[in-house]
């Protein structure tokens, strides 16, 4: 039995219905806008500046000249679990926002079958073959799809934002990690020399002894004195090696030696540029992931208030059916329609006044996140600034004591030789009070380096 369909066209006047309905549409979604009124002028502590200059925009190889730490974040950059799982998700993303351009064009199908029987009683069957193809489309009068690609398109900025910023956090990280281990390689450095000279203070008082100038007490408290600063180094190469074994690991290698020039070789900066509070948001990666995601949540809402709307869907479908299989591909065989449909959401057991709550409470919280992101970008900023200076306070300070009790340590033991006030109980207290201040003259420089990192970071340098 030959099937014959008719193709059924639009009429002009659906045309003209469509084309009202789209040009007299109200306006439901809105374009978004960044908040950059959230950005004080005094978002940083104590800073009152319009200079654009900025060291967050240097790359970190302008900014980090010593080349074996350049080698360092190279390898981090490249080799770190962390990085790799950030690129991980910019592909998953990737794939998201593609989906979504896909969205706009009609899903299509393919089907074949047969042979069907088909009955209406016992006595009366037939047999139908089929293939045809099927294509559904939906208009996007209200801006859903438009919309969604939007909130594809911020994902999507926003993956890339995060890789950004577990790259500055990386490379601070690893900048942190280097420093530290010449600054206990200095104390050690120190700590071993100091034991030589305590080795030659066990000699000096074995023969003033014998000249009858100090009793056997002096000598045995500078035994003591001597190991009492030697016992410290087993510590210092243990702590060496965890550091060493840590930054391996974030240059994603197996635990090892790490190359590193000394801490006296490395050069401070003469200026330290904030700019201005604005450019956190063309800098700092955080600040962008944030904005990314208010900027996601707030296409999502607009989404939301498109199923309050209807939904205009194009359906189409043609093919071949004959109930002969020899005669399918015969012109007669021939069908196809084309279907307009109009759905108006009425009742939907509040799912949209749901989803509709729900992405502006999202929304809501985004942007508070944003706001929290960019008070902490300036607490950071303020904080690193405050530690430098007080970090080179420290040094100038430390610059002085160090001096003063390399001389007492020089004047008591030349006492002790000839003076009989004097006594190794004063030439032990000013030994150990210039071992105390030259391992902190470390930790201080140290403290100083380290806030240069912490600025360089907070002010979204790193990333390029």
């Amino acid at each position: 039995m030959n099937m014959i369909h008719n193709i059924k066209l639009f009429k002009p006047y659906w045309i003209i219905l469509l084309a009202t309905l789209v040009l007299g549409s109200c306006k439901v979604t809105e374009n978004y806008k960044s908040p950059t009124n959230m950005v004080d002028l005094r978002l940083f502590r104590d800073v009152d500046t319009t200079d654009s200059l900025n060291i967050g925009e240097l790359s970190w190889k302008e900014f980090f000249r010593d080349t074996l730490l350049q080698h360092l974040i190279e390898e981090g950059i490249q080799n770190n679990p962390d990085m790799k799982i950030a690129l991980d998700r910019i592909k998953q993303a990737q794939a998201n926002f593609r989906q979504s351009n896909a969205a706009f064009f009609p899903t299509m199908n393919v089907n074949a079958n047969g042979p069907v029987v088909r009955s209406s009683n016992l006595n009366n069957t037939f047999s139908l073959y089929q293939l045809y193809g099927s294509a559904s489309w939906e208009a996007d009068i209200w801006g859903k799809l438009r919309n969604t690609k939007r909130a594809a398109l911020a994902a999507l900025l926003e993956s890339e934002a995060y890789k950004r910023a577990v790259q500055t956090q990386l490379v601070a990280n690893i900048t942190t990690y280097y420093f530290a281990l010449m600054a206990y390689d200095a104390q050690l450095n120190v700590t071993q020399k100091t034991v030589e000279n305590r080795k030659l203070d066990v000699e000096i008082m074995n023969k003033l002894k014998e000249s009858d100038v100090v009793t056997g007490a002096a000598v045995v408290q500078s035994e003591a004195n001597r190991y009492s600063v030697e016992v410290t180094i087993p510590d210092l190469k243990q702590t060496i090696r965890v550091f060493e074994n840590t930054l391996s690991i974030l240059l994603g290698r197996s635990p090892g030696i790490i190359a590193r020039d000394s801490l006296n070789h490395q050069q401070g900066w003469s200026r330290l540029q904030t700019g201005v509070p604005l450019q956190l948001l063309a800098n700092r990666p955080d600040v962008q992931q944030a904005e990314y995601q208010l900027r996601y949540y707030f296409e999502l809402s607009k989404v939301a208030k498109t199923y309050f709307y209807p939904t205009l869907t194009i359906t189409a479908e043609g093919g071949l059916a004959n109930g002969n299989l020899s005669k399918l591909f015969d012109p007669v065989s021939w069908f196809g329609y084309v279907l307009a449909g109009i759905v108006q959401p009425v009742f939907n057991h509040g799912q949209n006044i749901q989803r509709l709550n729900v992405a502006k409470a999202q929304e809501e919280e985004s942007l508070e996140t944003f706001r929290k992101t960019l008070l902490n970008a300036g607490l950071e900023v303020s904080n690193a600034l405050s530690n430098y200076q007080s970090a080179t306070e420290k040094l100038k300070i430390r610059e002085q004591q160090i001096h003063y009790l390399q001389k007492s340590v020089e004047y008591t033991e030349e006492l002790l030789k000839y003076s009989a006030h004097t006594n190794y109980t004063d030439v032990l207290t000013s030994e150990q009070s210039l071992l105390a201040a030259q391992l902190n003259s470390v930790s201080d420089k140290v403290q100083q380096l380290q806030a240069v990192i912490a600025l360089y970071r907070s002010l979204g340098g790193g990333w390029r």
